[in-house]
């Protein structure tokens, strides 16, 4: 590794090198139009002087003089327009491109040329434009990952500690009731089964994130595969008390192209984070099948307490939570709803949300029928 950055530190080196030739030559010209050819100009004139003194015959000096001028003139026109149009802004573009190398991003060649280096001028400013959005992106970037280190220090220390302390209170000896033994060991399974949550969306999101993540996309019935879908819901919902209603507008059948296990995956997310954050009694989610123009609408609402309107932007952003307590009973990762919107449009959909504080939250998703 040392020795491969070696051999690009040499060829940066040697390739500065060059630029700096380069640098020297277009500089040596520049000085040149700029200040030889004006003392070329006043050298003709004194010639035209001579003429005018020494030649016998006036109508021969009045036609070399009127001709030497007329000619400079036209040189210095010349060279005004190539100043104006070539190397004024190729020296305004080598100042902004050393400001880039300096890791200046937010430069702009403000300078309107119609020709080769207007549309030279106009993609530099693109690039530039490019480059700063991509150092904002590489800055939260790297926020986001000292959040995500943060977060999984913090939400792994919890339950550890937890399971810990229950473990080490078995362990001691003490006597204890079966009804406290079976409490501890239900904390000890509530909070491994949190640990694993928090590694398997993790690992999710990591493979997301690397873009490496395998889809089996197969053309899929919607109807059917919702009826399985919704019928386990249901069962695992009304088991926890909690109500569930299923309601399928579609008048025909219509396929999808989908992949079964990663769009129940996203369904399971979005469910998941009504009753995490949902009424301790009486919560009730309501998962609608419709059809909007060409395409399928699924719309999962609870009547939950809402989400404020000044966080609802930012539900879909990584390690985002709403809850700034972060209990770690709510067991939030803070990544379900950005990988569910990951998963939705990684099937050509998209993911939009509603909400009104103490009424409820209705998430929708919209997915592309197979033509």
């Amino acid at each position: 590794m040392f020795m491969r950055n070696k051999r690009v530190y040499k060829h940066f080196e040697k390739g500065y090198e060059e630029n700096c030739c380069y640098h020297k030559d277009f500089h040596y010209y520049h000085r040149y139009l700029r200040f030889i050819r004006p003392t070329v100009f006043l050298l003709n004139l004194f010639i035209v002087y001579l003429l005018f003194k020494w030649i016998g015959n006036p109508g021969v000096s009045i036609f070399f003089a009127v001709f030497i001028s007329i000619k400079e003139i036209i040189h210095l026109f010349f060279l005004w327009r190539l100043e104006k149009k070539i190397f004024t802004p190729m020296s305004k573009m080598k100042n902004a491109v050393d400001e880039i190398a300096q890791g200046n991003y937010d430069v702009k060649i403000d300078y309107e040329v119609r020709n080769e280096f207007g549309v030279l001028i106009h993609s530099f400013n693109r690039m530039a434009e490019k480059l700063q959005e991509s150092e904002k992106i590489k800055s939260t970037y790297e926020e986001n990952r000292k959040t995500l280190i943060a977060n999984i220090s913090h939400d792994l220390k919890t339950p550890i500690s937890s399971i810990q302390g229950y473990i080490e209170a078995i362990l001691d000896g003490v006597v204890l009731s079966p009804e406290k033994t079976n409490k501890y060991l239900k904390i000890i399974h509530h909070n491994t089964l949190y640990i694993n949550k928090l590694i398997d969306d993790l690992f999710l999101f990591s493979k997301i994130d690397m873009e490496k993540l395998d889809f089996e996309y197969e053309d899929i019935e919607i109807q059917a595969y919702m009826n399985d879908l919704m019928e386990e819901f249901k069962f695992e919902l009304e088991e926890r008390q909690i109500q569930f209603h299923y309601i399928d507008k579609l008048d025909f059948h219509r396929l999808l192209h989908l992949d079964r296990k990663r769009m129940q995956q996203a369904i399971r997310n979005i469910i998941g984070n009504a009753v995490k954050y949902g009424t301790e009694k009486n919560l009730t989610i309501w998962v609608e099948l419709f059809l909007q123009g060409d395409n399928i609408g699924i719309h999962i609402k609870d009547n939950g307490p809402g989400i404020p309107e000044d966080k609802l932007p930012y539900v879909f952003d990584r390690f985002y939570r709403i809850d700034t307590e972060r209990t770690k009973d709510l067991m939030s990762t803070g990544l379900g709803l950005a990988i569910a919107k990951e998963l939705v449009e990684a099937h050509g959909g998209e993911i939009t949300v509603s909400s009104v504080e103490q009424e409820g939250t209705c998430f929708t998703i919209i997915l592309p029928v197979t033509e």
